[in-house]
């Protein structure tokens, strides 16, 4: 793991990041999620950062494990409940940390799986907060998501010092989005503005990739380093991202 602090939280910047997979899914699996640190060769010539040749791993989850188990508690948590309390964009679903919803299938995947309960829905939201973070490198996610109307599976990350700052001083980066199908990507970023903090600001990539991502396993990657940010889908740049172009007024 890589830990790091810094006095402000910009979103194209130094401050740690953790992980949360998951969200408003029906079915969703994932089979591993790589950490990869700083550049150790040098390897210019492959620009999209999207590489381990050279790099130290610090960290990896691979969800082995009997079938019916909770994911480990080494790199993963639970926000429990319905996000009342700021974190959450109105979904259906209460968040638990039941292996009805959040379990090892024996086969060395995570399944994120949503349930039907009574009048509502059950589902859950796993996340890495204080226990695994990172500011440059590359992470990556084997994930297989769903697709069906009103679902809207997510792989994204927040500022680790969110407690001390909030939401959107910490900053946010989704990875990858799906709303309702698998035939179109969302990814963006969104930080505080500089004038008034509790004002957000977005830029994002929305795209076709040119097959059904709900179909299969694909792999999701974030590339960090000071003052960039990319993003892919199975080595291939969907999102980039430089301080310089960020919106005027923006932190």
């Amino acid at each position: 793991m890589i830990e790091t602090s810094g006095s402000r939280s910009p979103r194209i910047g130094s401050t740690a990041k953790w992980l949360a997979i998951g969200c408003c899914v029906v079915l969703a699996a994932v089979a591993g999620v790589v950490v990869v640190g700083r550049l150790i060769g040098q390897q210019a010539a492959i620009k999209s950062g999207f590489y381990t040749e050279g790099r130290r791993l610090v960290g990896s989850a691979t969800f082995d494990g009997p079938a019916g188990a909770p994911p480990s508690q080494e790199y993963f948590g639970f926000d429990l409940g319905t996000g009342v309390s700021g974190w959450g964009n109105n979904e259906q679903q209460v968040y638990t940390d039941s292996t009805d919803n959040a379990r090892l299938n024996g086969d060395g995947m995570l399944v994120i799986e949503a349930r039907r309960s009574g009048g509502g829905f059950t589902s859950a939201r796993l996340v890495t907060r204080g226990k695994a973070g990172f500011t440059d490198g590359l992470l990556e996610a084997r994930i297989k998501m769903p697709s069906g109307l009103g679902l809207h599976p997510a792989f994204w990350l927040l500022g680790s010092n969110i407690e001390q700052v909030g939401y959107p001083g910490s900053g946010e980066i989704d990875v990858v989005e799906l709303v309702d199908n698998g035939n179109t990507y969302h990814n963006a970023i969104h930080g505080p503005m500089t004038v008034d903090p509790s004002e957000k600001w977005k830029q994002s990539h929305d795209g076709p990739f040119g097959t059904d991502l709900s179909a299969d396993f694909h792999v999701y990657q974030a590339y960090r380093e000071d003052g960039l940010i990319r993003i892919g889908i199975d080595g291939q740049v969907v999102g980039e991202y430089r301080r310089d172009t960020i919106p005027a007024g923006a932190d």
